[in-house]
């Protein structure tokens, strides 16, 4: 049935391999291989098209010789070209084989391997090995020792090392790069010699079993939701990190903090992330978590800003958690727990009364020149002066550090919102906080203005929590220009008192613990119920008496007298209760 071009060049388009077939016996029919099919090839694929290519000699039962020698300088001519093997359609010879070999060059290509020009490996393939080798030097030793050799056996092929395999395997290493074995371990020379033996070797197989057990694709780009599930967020939701990835962190801090000080030089981060298409954390992030005194992260800086990352762009740190090699690194077992996971909906937070989040965000929005960049500073123990010396395209939007609320570690983001006029919008993320800080300059008799507006437009109809923090206290207390002072203002909406803040003097973390606090019980207003509830009368009392030391309910409470009242009235009824009942 004859073709038109068109349909040609469709069927072309669609195929994932193609066999150009030449009668052996006809020096014209292998002529038009070069001539004609593979140009148009090309024309139709592009000249870079990676459509692997199988050249098929048919009609080998009507000669007495062979058509390789001539073949073999169109194959170095055309990299397309996987192989090419010699057949007869009539007595059926090779046909098998021929087919064998078209199916392996869809599921294991040689061109996105092997540079046939310069016969070595190709650049892409090279990194895709070199990041697989650094992940699967569990010691950074940048040597595989017998013991990393049997665990990427294992992980890779599901299977473990015969006896003598590994000893035959370093010695034919040794054979063809002498320094490709150091210390009795593969060096990543070694490594790439390996599979550059196993390509030329035609076991294309077993270099496209690895790359893919790391998450490459066909052309040798990485498929992050392969390695690490994708999420997906609902409305009210944020993503966390779970266990099993605090502890994949944790071992890699461990594996590239070499000098074990408990911090990671620039070095050691440009190391650790050399599994990465780049460099993710640039200047900025040593001015968002706590540091050294060499201005290094430690490891609570650093599990506090993988924090932030899951908080603030989760696509992007499952994206790195697969490149740095969780999936290799993490437990291998069926049903394992995946390294991050949704929260649940805030709404059912605040309707319990209490959430069980372990990342709290928290809206630091005020008008410019409120101070809010050096209160937020604050938290990580940085006054004015260390504020003042930040470079301004460094200073952060978002601030993260631990707080310990009630005996559990929790982090508490801080994201610094400016709003030039009262009229600024907040967007959906800022507004849906788990707690908001409103900042004003106590100096400045026009500041609360902006702070009292934005709390009325946004906050004043949710249950979201909200402190108002009075800063710039050092320079004085004034009258604001507004129909109610700030204290008169949180009364009236039931808000805690205002806090007082400076940046000139020692840094504490009281505001930012009554903060976390606010944001651990997201309904404080209706605290003293979920207390009486659900809470032993001993332990909601101690809980108000805390928040009553936090400042987050005053001394003349109503609230807190009438919760006095009801804890008498209880505990007096359960002293009754076992009096009556022991008579």
């Amino acid at each position: 049935m004859e073709q038109t071009d068109a349909e040609l060049e469709t069927q072309l388009e669609r195929a994932d391999v193609v066999c150009i077939v030449y009668a052996v016996d006809d020096e014209d029919s292998l002529d038009s291989v070069t001539d004609h099919w593979l140009p148009l090839l090309r024309v139709t694929l592009g000249q870079d098209h990676t459509t692997p290519v199988i050249l098929v000699g048919n009609k080998v039962d009507q000669v007495d010789y062979t058509t390789m020698e001539a073949v073999m300088p169109i194959m170095n001519d055309y990299e397309e070209i996987e192989t090419c093997v010699e057949c007869s359609a009539r007595n059926l010879k090779n046909i098998s084989e021929m087919f064998y070999f078209a199916q392996k060059a869809v599921l294991h290509p040689s061109a996105p391997l092997w540079n046939y020009h310069e016969k070595d490996l190709t650049d892409s393939c090279k990194r895709a090995l070199s990041r697989i080798f650094k992940i699967c030097d569990m010691d950074n030793d940048n040597i595989l020792s017998d013991q990393e050799l049997a665990r990427f056996q294992r992980r890779c092929f599901n299977m473990d090392l015969e006896p003598g395999t590994l000893d035959s395997l370093k010695a034919v290493v040794q054979k063809n790069c002498p320094e490709g074995i150091s210390n009795e371990g593969l060096s990543s020379k070694g490594f790439l010699t390996l599979n550059s033996l196993f390509i030329q070797r035609g076991r294309h197989e077993t270099t496209w079993t690895i790359l893919r057990k790391f998450g490459y694709a066909d052309d040798l780009t990485i498929q992050p939701d392969q390695l690490v599930p994708s999420i997906t967020l609902s409305s009210g939701t944020t993503v966390e990190l779970t266990q099993t990835g605090m502890d994949f962190l944790t071992s890699l801090f461990a594996k590239h903090d070499l000098d074990q000080d408990q911090a990671l030089s620039p070095q050691e981060l440009v190391s650790m992330f050399s599994t990465c298409p780049n460099m993710p954390w640039g200047p900025e992030v040593y001015y968002q978590v706590p540091t050294n005194n060499k201005n290094w992260i430690g490891l609570p800086g650093y599990l506090a800003l993988w924090n932030l990352t899951a908080l603030l762009d989760p696509v992007k740190c499952g994206e790195l958690l697969a490149h740095l090699g969780f999936d290799y690194h993490a437990p291998y077992v069926p049903n394992r727990q995946p390294p991050l996971a949704t929260t649940k909906d805030k709404k059912l937070d605040i309707a319990k009364r209490q959430t069980s989040k372990s990342v709290y965000s928290c809206l630091v929005v005020g008008p410019r020149d409120a101070g809010k960049s050096t209160f937020c500073q604050r938290f990580l123990g940085r006054g004015h002066e260390a504020t003042a010396d930040i470079p301004a395209d460094e200073k952060p939007k978002s601030i993260v550090n631990s707080v310990v609320v009630y005996g559990q570690q929790k982090y508490l983001v801080l994201l610094d919102t400016d709003v030039l006029s009262a009229s600024d919008c907040l967007n959906s993320t800022q507004t849906g906080c788990d707690v908001i800080c409103l900042v004003y300059d106590s100096s400045n008799p026009r500041s609360f203005e902006y702070c009292a507006r934005i709390y009325l437009r946004y906050f004043s109809t949710t249950q979201l929590p909200v402190l108002v923090v009075a800063n710039k206290s050092d320079k004085g207390v004034v009258r604001q220009d507004y129909i109610l002072q700030p204290e008169a203002f949180c009364a009236k909406h039931r808000l805690p008192p205002p806090q007082k803040a400076s940046a000139r003097v020692v840094p504490a973390k009281d505001i930012f613990l009554k903060l976390a606090t606010m944001a651990a019980f997201p309904n404080l207003k209706r605290l003293v119920h979920a207390m009486i509830l659900k809470r032993p009368p001993g332990e909601w009392l101690g809980i108000l008496r805390h928040l009553k030391q936090l400042g987050l309910v005053g001394e003349d409470s109503g609230m807190l007298k009438f919760t006095i009242g009801i804890a008498l009235v209880a505990m007096g009824g359960i002293f009754a209760f076992r009096y009556f009942g022991n008579r």
